[in-house]
């Protein structure tokens, strides 16, 4: 067996990635930022707390490895278990992320969905901006969400190709981060950049139908 395709396959480079994409991502925003942010709003200070309060649509994250249909997942990920496998979060009411991966033959498939609830709109608009600031390249996703950026990046590692697509999108105090990838460890080439994009944009659309269907505050 290759060892690019031993490494993938690893338990803990799986984790790792995923912790990578968590910590890269819109979700890189903390609550001390958060805060800083209100605090220079100035004379709008006094009127903070209410309008927080009302543009939290979203109190809590859906279940991560419920938001798609075992179809899509089927078809983005062959071979992989259509319950996934939830990281562990520090606080799952805001922050959960669902992960599915697979090798079938040889080809090698990753998908992972994340949800993170934000205090405000303004928050997640902070957040989105900056993560879509740190993957420059891509391009807006229209229709979806608030907003939406998809981006599509192309690495080789000892001959090996990964082919790795980002989805974020901001849906009013919420963000939905999907990232999906795949291998060919026999001909050393990644899928193409359409069909990636193409997945992971899939994906996006029905995590955020998930997310409006789920519990509102």
């Amino acid at each position: 067996m290759p060892l690019a395709l031993t490494a993938r396959l690893s338990p803990v480079a799986v984790l790792a990635v995923a912790g990578w994409a968590l910590a890269s991502g819109p979700f890189a925003a903390t609550p001390a930022e958060s805060h800083d942010e209100a605090q220079q709003t100035g004379t709008e200070s006094a009127s903070a707390p209410s309008t927080s309060a009302a543009s939290k649509t979203y109190a809590a994250a859906p279940a991560p490895c419920a938001s798609l249909a075992g179809k899509t997942i089927t078809s983005l990920v062959p071979g992989a278990k259509k319950a996934g496998k939830e990281i562990r979060s520090t606080d799952s009411k805001v922050r959960r992320t669902c992960s599915w991966n697979a090798l079938k033959g040889y080809d090698y498939r990753w998908l992972d969905v994340s949800f993170e609830i934000t205090e405000s709109d303004e928050a997640a608009q902070k957040s989105y901006k900056q993560s879509v600031t740190e993957k420059s390249g891509g391009g807006d996703v229209p229709g979806l969400g608030d907003s939406a950026y998809s981006v599509v990046n192309l690495t080789t590692e000892d001959k090996q190709q990964t082919r790795e697509g980002t989805v974020v999108v901001r849906a009013s105090n919420a963000l939905v981060v999907v990232t999906y990838n795949g291998s060919d460890f026999e001909s050393k080439k990644a899928p193409s950049t359409d069909e990636i994009n193409k997945g992971a944009i899939k994906a996006a659309k029905e995590a955020v139908a998930a997310l409006e269907d789920g519990q509102k505050g």
